[in-house]
């Protein structure tokens, strides 16, 4: 048995939610905040038997969009803030970043 743990974008929550419930994956949805960009992003369980990670995998995968996005940089460290205007610029969000992790086992009550 696995544990699919899948970090994506809002966006693409019930999008993937909806595909995977298709696919008779149980899910459960936690709500996450990215380090990189500092926006909301949900984090999903999904256990798994051995035999269907790599069908739940294409599903993921099927379902999580990259696309581009216009982020404001910081201000630089230690200089003036005053006379720093940001330039936003392009940055890839999206996608999906899984982790699969080994189960020993499981219980449920």
């Amino acid at each position: 048995m696995k544990l699919i743990i899948a970090v994506i974008q809002d966006k693409d929550s019930n999008r993937l939610i909806n595909a995977l419930g298709e696919g008779d994956f149980k899910t459960t949805k936690l709500a996450t905040t990215g380090g990189f960009l500092k926006e909301g992003n949900t984090t999903l369980m999904v256990g798994c038997n051995d035999d269907d990670v790599d069908n739940a995998l294409k599903i993921i995968k099927d379902n999580c969009s990259h696309r581009e996005q216009m982020v404001a940089p910081i201000s630089p460290m230690g200089g003036n803030a005053d006379s720093y205007i940001p330039k936003p610029v392009k940055v890839e969000v999206g996608g999906a970043t899984v982790f699969i992790l080994p189960i020993e086992s499981f219980f449920q009550y």
